[in-house]
């Protein structure tokens, strides 16, 4: 037998095995379509973040999560965690560096990436380009940051030239 128990604006479907909540469902779904529209909206990106206070754990900690999400070739969604809290098989953990959202560009002729991470100035950054991964770090005072970036092309390490403006870092290698 099934039953519908109206809960404000939420419909509850009871199986008699398992309750059913279509106003969660719902509330799901709208949510889905919003960050679609938002993502159209947007011109092709979307970021969500949030930053909590973990000086319990250590002074002047804190908790930076988020996520871009960006259109692909096709029309496929592209999906970058960033910031200083990391999924393990223990569960999440707090690190003190962060990992800054970086955009890679593959172009004709060179491999282009882009590294958001104010706070730190150029002297401060590290590059290693080892094989097929570009390892990126800077650190200034509490603020950290460290990120590896997987190549999809084989390139001249030797071409390797940066520039940092503004908390953006530009990283051009040739192909």
């Amino acid at each position: 037998m099934v039953k519908k128990k109206e809960k404000g604006k939420e419909a509850d479907i009871d199986l008699g095995i398992v309750k059913l909540s279509l106003g969660g469902l719902f509330k799901g779904l709208e949510k889905i379509i919003d960050l679609a529209a938002e993502l159209k909206e947007a011109g092709g990106e979307v970021r969500k973040e949030g930053e909590f206070d973990l000086s319990h754990l250590k002074k002047g900690m804190k908790g930076v999560f988020g996520v871009s999400i960006k259109t692909a070739v096709g029309g496929e969604p592209v999906v970058e965690p960033f910031g200083n809290i990391r999924k393990t098989s223990m569960g999440p953990t707090v690190e003190e560096e962060r990992e800054p959202i970086t955009d890679l560009f593959d172009e004709k002729e060179e491999i282009i990436i882009m590294a958001e991470m104010p706070g730190v100035s150029e002297e401060d950054i590290r590059l290693d380009l080892k094989g097929d991964i570009i390892e990126i770090s800077a650190q200034r005072g509490e603020r950290k940051y460290y990120k590896e970036v997987l190549i999809p092309a084989n390139v001249k390490a030797e071409s390797l030239t940066s520039s940092y403006k503004n908390g953006i870092l530009e990283v051009r290698i040739k192909k």
